[in-house]
């Protein structure tokens, strides 16, 4: 069969890797084309553009960059029309991903949309979309099949997080081994996530950076993404006071006492490795502003929204500062306060539903494209 995928973000590259491997082990004559990253390269199949080259965090941000987009919705459409796939398999990436979805849709494409977009968070009027555009929807957190099916009557598939999967196959290395491969201190680890966008990162990085001198019992490590060189993070880090590991970040957690996280999948991360974090977020000042008029969650990080209260402490915006994540991060370093969240943690963990979110996934695709 042939299987044209669509990623747009490191996450996305993540889960969509792990899907190529599953589909490769129930169709031995997969074909893959891909939008993604380089996980999804070393499967196997050609990669048709990365993800680096298509993500704009923001509202502002993606206005200044709509010719690109709009250069790049072309160019995929043609793209498909050329491969003709027997599915198109759209991972999360909304924007993006739903012109594709209605265009193929129209063009009798069969469409499969794995790890859904947030749209109980905002523009939920896209389900009017996706009950046209999508034939098969496969969800990934425990209240999205009751948002989808009790409040908008739309069949979907809960497959339990794929993260669970990615984690359960990690093989973690040990403290020692960690340090002396990167060269880092005897003293415990506090891991800096700013994120995977450079508009991000450039906003989060400087931040944290800040409370470093105040925590001299500690080594901070910063977490490189993939598709991020590392002269790009010498720029907020001129003064050498912090390490740097490039795309090493399961490893990094693995050892870590506690985190600073950008808001995003790495939160969840973070918290399934039993991390101790605060998550932290700063958009731009139009982007920010547009966002709270038409978000009206309780909570932004995938942790808190999950268990449905305050787990972990969120920084947003104003509140992100170097008193606040001060005083937060002297708190996750607490042992009182860690032991309730690992306790947290742990109860997470169960409500995800367990592991083989990609193999089932690819079960699925597979029977529906026979």
């Amino acid at each position: 069969m042939k299987y044209y995928i669509i990623a747009g973000e490191a996450s996305g590259d993540l889960h969509a890797s792990n899907l190529m491997k599953a589909l490769r082990q129930i169709d031995n004559n997969a074909d893959f084309r891909f939008w993604g990253g380089d996980l999804m390269a070393e499967v196997d199949g050609t990669l048709v553009k990365h993800y680096r080259d298509l993500a704009f965090m923001g509202f502002a941000e993606v206005v200044m960059n709509l010719r690109t987009i709009f250069k790049n919705i072309k160019f995929c459409k043609q793209d498909i029309r050329s491969f003709q796939p027997d599915v198109i398999v759209f991972i999360d990436y909304p924007g993006f991903n739903f012109r594709i979805a209605k265009w193929a849709k129209a063009q009798g494409f069969k469409t499969h949309y794995y790890i859904s977009p947030q749209i109980w968070a905002w523009k939920e009027n896209r389900i009017k979309a996706i009950k046209h555009d999508i034939d098969e929807m496969y969800v990934i957190l425990p209240f999205e099949k009751d948002f989808y099916e009790q409040k908008h009557n739309f069949l979907v598939h809960f497959v339990g997080h794929p993260l669970l999967d990615a984690i359960r196959d990690f093989k973690p290395k040990s403290f020692q081994a960690f340090t002396k491969e990167h060269q880092l201190l005897d003293k415990p680890i506090i891991a800096l996530l700013p994120g995977s966008r450079k508009q991000e990162i450039s906003k989060m990085l400087s931040i944290m950076l800040n409370v470093v001198d105040d925590f001299p019992d500690y080594q901070f490590v910063i977490a490189g993404a993939p598709g991020q060189d590392a002269q790009f993070y010498e720029q907020f880090n001129a003064k050498k006071r912090v390490s740097y590991v490039q795309n090493k970040t399961y490893d990094l957690l693995s050892v870590s006492t506690a985190a600073l996280v950008t808001s995003g999948t790495a939160t969840l991360e973070t918290a399934l490795f039993k991390v101790p974090e605060v998550v932290c977020y700063k958009g731009s000042f139009i982007s920010y502003h547009i966002a709270k008029r038409i978000i009206s969650l309780d909570y932004i990080s995938l942790v808190n929204l999950i268990m449905d209260k305050p787990v972990v402490k969120e920084l947003i915006q104003n509140e992100l500062n170097t008193v606040n994540l001060k005083s937060e991060l002297r708190k996750i370093l607490d042992t009182e306060h860690r032991k309730q969240l690992f306790l947290d943690y742990y109860e997470l963990e169960q409500k995800l539903g367990g592991a083989g979110a990609s193999q089932k996934t690819a079960q699925l695709i597979f029977e529906k494209i026979q």
